[in-house]
């Protein structure tokens, strides 16, 4: 579904992603992890279309990707972000920010959809009318979700979702996203600083390091600690706790 061929992303003089590539099967995750700055966000960014500035070759589904993207590549790729605080509109409704995905993508049966929306991220109907600051950190991040669902995506990129919340709430965040990818069959690729939440929700795992893919592993590997790079180890060893919570 996804391939990334030779990326590289430039801020003035710096280098921020060195020539890296990957692939991510249909309906299968991928996670990019690594310390703050590594590049891993500017990667999102990249395959998202928030950041033009980049050389290499990215494609999704076997279409080639430019720097401008077409409405329809925005209605097939999403971007969950970090902040749901942040990325929700203070000003509008539950209602609201659901029903302009649909409205921008002319897509018709907008009640049924924003009830089904809503029921998905297991929020009740007494929420839709209400405005961010009137919810909680795990409501306002499932709001966030259910509004990048609704426009029938194919990939979802996940930019730290879970690392504003709570660890109790992370659990139930993760849960619900490893839920809705195979009810939706949806392609994940997930970037975080945490290897345990990574490790939840991916089946490979790239490491990054100064804009570097240093690693490219499978989730199991990671957890056995079969891994190549020191970078690698060094976040292994770093991580408070590799195994899943009991939790998730």
């Amino acid at each position: 579904m996804i391939d990334v061929n030779g990326l590289s992303v430039r801020f003035g003089r710096t280098q921020a992603v060195k020539s890296i590539s990957f692939d991510v099967a249909r309906s299968d995750s991928f996670g990019l992890v690594g310390e703050s700055g590594s590049g891993k966000s500017t990667v999102l960014r990249a395959l998202s279309g928030l950041n033009s500035d980049w050389t290499g070759r990215m494609t999704i589904d076997g279409a080639s990707l430019t720097r401008r993207r077409s409405k329809e590549f925005y209605r097939r790729v999403q971007m969950v972000f970090q902040d749901p605080y942040g990325s929700l509109h203070p000003r509008q409704t539950v209602d609201r920010l659901l029903s302009e995905p649909l409205l921008v993508h002319s897509m018709d049966d907008v009640e049924r959809r924003i009830v089904r929306g809503l029921n998905e991220v297991a929020l009740p109907a007494s929420i839709r009318f209400r405005y961010p600051h009137q919810l909680s950190g795990g409501q306002r991040q499932r709001v966030a979700i259910a509004r990048a669902l609704m426009a029938e995506p194919q990939v979802l990129l996940l930019d730290e979702p879970t690392s504003a919340l709570d660890v109790s709430v992370q659990a139930e965040v993760l849960n619900l996203l490893s839920d809705l990818q195979q009810s939706h069959q949806l392609t994940y690729i997930l970037v975080s600083h945490n290897l345990a939440v990574v490790a939840h929700l991916c089946s490979r795992i790239g490491v990054m390091q100064a804009g570097e893919l240093v690693e490219l592993l499978s989730a199991d590997d990671l957890r056995a600690g079969r891994t190549h790079h020191p970078h690698t180890k060094s976040l292994r060893e770093l991580s408070i706790e590799l195994e899943e919570p009991e939790t998730m």
